[in-house]
């Protein structure tokens, strides 16, 4: 199997002390709600059967739902049981559209390949992030599901592209140090003996089958949508699953030690760097 390298000792030893809970969190009790509430964006995508949704664990899941929530509730455990941040257990989910949403610095999307996004998503998500609101899309892989976001963001914001985030931004290090975003893949797929999702398993092209190539999944692509101040307004963890390895921790301890962790620490860090510029 693959092994991901660590990115500093810094990481290992802030999690030595809970590294051994890892078969507990999904029977931690709710506390009392906090400051932080993570919002999980929901949307429509287009298509049919493993396109706008997909059968899996003998369910129906819509594509903005994946992970949803059992990641976010770990994360959160996680987050307030690594920092001092106070956090209310229990993610929420919302439309973009919703008059609540202004009340939430931090909103995050996930498998968004079939995403579309109506006029006033569009205008709202704009609204949002030029007021200061910060949203971080993850776990979409090749660059047909890439293109389609990226179509999608042209929408919202013509005027910016997205640029891979240096080494040396704050990001990368605020709480953990970290020389790149990690590759993590779905643990279904840890288990087959590679660090990265199938092509196969995600949008292909407009050329069929014959348009999955696996090399367009094995580089993680960690980039920005910055605003005319250069602040940074939303991040990308393209060619990664970070819900997967904050969901499937308390499975299996292998997946725990050389997926979850940097999984956490990469969280943590956009995490704090979003409530805090």
């Amino acid at each position: 199997m693959n092994r991901p390298r660590f990115y500093s000792a810094a990481i290992i030893a802030m999690f030595a002390a809970v590294e051994f809970a890892w078969s507990d969190t999904e029977d931690k009790a709710p506390g009392t709600p906090g400051e932080f509430t993570f919002v999980r964006i929901e949307y429509d995508s287009e298509g049919g059967v493993d396109e706008s949704y997909y059968y899996y664990e003998g369910r129906i899941w819509q594509r903005w739902e994946t992970d949803y929530p059992e990641a976010e509730r770990n994360f959160l455990f996680r987050l307030q049981q690594i920092t001092t941040m106070a956090c209310d257990p229990e993610p929420i989910s919302m439309r973009l559209t919703d008059p609540a949403l202004n009340r939430h610095p931090f909103v995050y999307m996930s498998d968004v390949g079939w995403q579309y996004l109506t006029n006033d998503e569009q205008k709202a998500l704009r609204k949002y992030l030029l007021s200061g609101g910060f949203l971080w899309v993850d776990d979409f892989w090749g660059t047909p599901e890439l293109e389609n976001f990226k179509y999608n963001m042209r929408q919202v914001f013509p005027e910016y592209e997205w640029r891979d985030i240096p080494k040396d931004h704050a990001i990368m290090n605020i709480v953990f140090p970290m020389e790149e975003c990690p590759q993590v893949p779905a643990k279904v797929f840890a288990r087959m003996g590679q660090s990265w999702d199938p092509p196969q398993a995600h949008r292909g092209s407009s050329t069929g089958r014959r348009g999955w190539d696996d090399n367009d999944v094995k580089t993680v692509h960690f980039r920005g949508l910055f605003d005319d101040n250069n602040r940074l307004m939303a991040v990308m963890t393209h060619n990664s699953d970070v819900g997967d390895g904050w969901e499937r921790e308390a499975e299996e301890e292998w997946y725990f030690q050389q997926y979850s962790i940097p999984s956490y620490a990469m969280g943590i860090n956009i995490i704090v760097y979003a409530l805090t510029h």
